[in-house]
């Protein structure tokens, strides 16, 4: 019988046929992502999903789409994802482990340098008022002889010390894990405790997973050990941080400037999280802010759909999948284990 396929946001065409050439396929064609009810009307009766960032998988989900046998997520992380209620419904769940972590890099070294060169007010004071010329006005933060401190050593905050060892800037890093001297050596980098790091860095880059121990890691208390004309950035996760207590150290002068490509209320797993990013945020001058674009180069996210289609075929063919973070072909379903 034909394994039927929902596919809740736009990709490519040529994944799309790839994925016909094992069963039926319910794709949403438009820019827009669906619903969670319009996803679930599709999904009622589907073998495999693969889903996106703007989706959200809980036990409630999954007890509507009864034939559900695999989710496979075309995304680097499973926070929107309830793993556990996979494991106990036996639904398979993987995601696309590597494809992210160069473009979320390079993005964030160019959300780094809009920030600390005043890109965006330049842009606008221009568009505003035109260009008679230079003035001595806009000075800024470089990156060259500055320390850059960076939160989380995993595969991304490795990539972006690689990619700032050209900057001349001094490179820290705080993590529950050292990576090693020799791996320390090569990027030229040191570690430092967070209140450390907090306290000499002029930016701060937030490169962290979303975790219980870390959610909220970026609050009034972390922000007022940072130096007053400091600079913040998150590419990572956007509940990593408190954007109120953000939106007040801009006002009172306790930070220099916030950039981020994420947001909180892109957080669906979190009840609490907010609906809306904080207005104060919005509106402030010293604030780069961008819409979740760390992955979006064209080539990369033909290569994220096609992993993570690869991954549907795989299964349907009993084959293992390349990302698996649950399969109960191949993993047990019993309690998880300690």
């Amino acid at each position: 019988m034909p394994r039927k396929t929902v596919v809740t946001n736009w990709i490519h065409p040529e994944i799309l046929e790839m994925l016909e050439e094992v069963g039926p396929v319910a794709a949403n064609t438009t820019r827009q992502p669906w619903s969670r009810e319009e996803i679930i009307s599709h999904t009622a009766d589907a073998d495999a999903m693969i889903a996106f960032m703007t989706d959200h998988v809980d036990a409630a989900f999954l007890a509507e789409c009864p034939n559900l046998k695999l989710i496979s997520c075309a995304l680097k992380g499973a926070d929107n994802f309830d793993v556990e209620a996979c494991r106990r419904a036996e639904v398979a769940i993987s995601i696309v482990p590597d494809l992210l972590t160069a473009p979320t890099a390079e993005l964030a070294i160019g959300l780094t340098i809009a920030l600390g060169r005043n890109i965006l007010l330049g842009d606008r004071s221009i568009r505003s008022s035109g260009f008679a010329g230079w003035r001595p006005d806009l000075y800024a933060t470089g990156l060259d002889g500055s320390t850059v401190g960076i939160i989380g050593m995993g595969a991304v905050g490795q990539a972006i010390a690689h990619r700032l060892k050209g900057f001349r800037c001094q490179i820290a890093y705080s993590d529950a894990k050292r990576l090693g001297p020799a791996t320390e050596d090569i990027l030229g980098i040191v570690q430092r405790d967070l209140a450390t790091l907090l306290k000499t860095s002029d930016y701060v880059i937030l490169a962290a997973p979303l975790t219980d121990s870390t959610r909220g890691m970026i609050n009034a208390e972390t922000l007022a050990l940072m130096k007053p004309d400091a600079f913040l950035i998150n590419p990572a996760r956007g509940s990593l941080v408190d954007e109120v207590a953000i939106a007040d150290a801009l006002e009172s002068g306790r930070l220099g400037g916030y950039a981020a490509d994420v947001f909180p209320c892109e957080d669906w797993a979190i009840r609490d999280r907010p609906d809306q990013i904080e207005p104060r945020l919005l509106a402030h001058p010293a604030t780069v802010l961008t819409p979740h674009i760390g992955s979006a180069v064209d080539r990369v996210r033909r290569d994220i759909a096609h992993t993570a289609a690869a991954d549907v075929v795989k299964f349907v063919r009993g084959e293992p999948m390349v990302g698996t973070l649950f399969d109960p072909r191949f993993q047990p379903v019993g309690p998880k284990a300690a």
